[in-house]
C-alpha cells in the first residue's frame, strides 16, 4: 500500500501575456476597434471584460491540468461540465501489476494532525481500513475476478489521475466553488495552490477570486 498527499501538474504551455492578446484581439471584434490594439492594451481590455461581466470572450484560451488526487475529489471535479476530462480507469487498470508496483495508492486524508493522540488515532483507523481494502482487492484477482469486478472494493480515498481542460471562464468558475472557504477541505488541498498557479501565471483573469471568501 502507498500513501501519497494529492497533487496536479500543469499540462499546458501557459503564456498568459500571449493569452491576454489572444483574448483581446477578439474581443475587440465585437466593437470592431482593433485599431486600439498596443503592445499595453490586453491587460486593461481584459480587466475590463470581467468586472463588465463579459466572460464569454475569454474562454477563447484553455489550460490543461493533471489532477492527482482521492476518487470523492475527482467526483466534485466532474460536476464541473463545460470542460474535457480523461481519467485513470478502475475498469481496466489492474493494480496487482508490475505497472503500479504491485500495490494500490491512497491519498492521505488532510483531516487528522498526527501529532495529536487523537488525530494518530483516526489517521490508524483510516490507514487499516485502506490495507484491508487492498487485501480484499488483491485476493479477488487471485480468485480470478477481473479489474472492474474487484474495484467494487476499492474505497473513496483510492488514488486517480483526471486530466482537465477548461477555458478561462469555466476556470474562473471552478475556482470560485472549489477554492472557497466553504468548499471540501480536501477540494481546497488542490484548487487553492492551483489558484496560485494560475494567478501567476495568467495576468489579470484570477485577481478577483479570493480563496477565503
Amino acid at each position: 500500500m502507498i500513501v501519497i498527499k494529492p497533487y496536479f501538474v500543469i499540462e499546458s504551455d501557459v503564456d498568459g501575456a500571449k493569452m491576454l492578446r489572444h483574448i483581446e484581439k477578439a474581443g475587440r471584434t465585437c466593437y470592431k476597434s482593433e485599431d486600439r490594439i498596443s503592445r499595453e492594451s490586453a491587460e486593461n481590455f481584459v480587466r475590463s471584460l470581467i468586472q463588465r461581466g463579459h466572460e464569454s470572450v475569454i474562454e477563447h484560451c484553455s489550460v490543461t491540468v493533471r489532477v492527482i488526487c482521492d476518487r470523492a475529489v475527482s467526483h466534485e471535479i466532474v460536476r464541473h461540465r463545460i470542460a474535457s476530462y480523461s481519467q485513470e480507469s478502475t475498469r481496466y487498470c489492474n493494480y496487482t501489476k508490475d505497472k503500479f508496483c504491485n500495490q494500490i495508492a491512497f491519498i492521505e486524508p488532510c483531516f487528522w494532525d498526527k501529532n495529536t493522540s487523537e488525530g494518530r488515532s483516526k489517521y490508524e483507523d483510516w490507514e487499516n481500513a485502506m490495507e484491508s481494502a487492498e487485501k480484499s482487492y488483491f485476493t479477488l484477482i487471485e480468485k480470478g475476478a477481473s479489474p472492474q469486478e474487484a474495484r467494487s472494493v476499492l474505497p473513496n480515498s483510492l488514488k486517480t489521475e483526471i486530466v482537465m481542460t477548461l477555458d478561462l471562464r469555466s476556470w474562473r468558475n471552478f475556482f470560485k466553488q472549489r477554492a472557497s472557504a466553504s468548499a471540501h477541505p480536501q477540494m481546497r488541498e488542490i484548487a487553492v495552490p492551483m489558484l496560485d498557479k494560475f494567478k501567476q501565471a495568467i495576468p489579470v483573469i484570477f485577481d478577483d477570486i479570493i480563496p477565503n471568501q
